[in-house]
């Protein structure tokens, strides 16, 4: 399993994203979601324990809803 954030990852618009994600998995919080500039790392983490995907999976899933 990655320990970093894909290069080049980026969070751009995280309330978009976020939200379309908390409506895919019902499961995640408003803890697990909560973006910190410089904290992706920890943000990823939360939301891959929280709903079983690997960092690549959260990654891609994140990358789709920001567009």
């Amino acid at each position: 399993m990655e320990n970093t954030p894909k290069q080049g990852f980026k969070i751009t618009n995280w309330d978009e994203s976020s939200k379309k994600l908390k409506e895919q998995f019902s499961q995640l919080t408003d803890a697990d979601l909560k973006f910190e500039p410089g904290k992706e790392d920890e943000l990823l983490n939360r939301i891959e324990k929280r709903i079983n995907k690997r960092r690549s999976e959260v990654i891609d899933m994140i990358n789709k809803h920001q567009k």
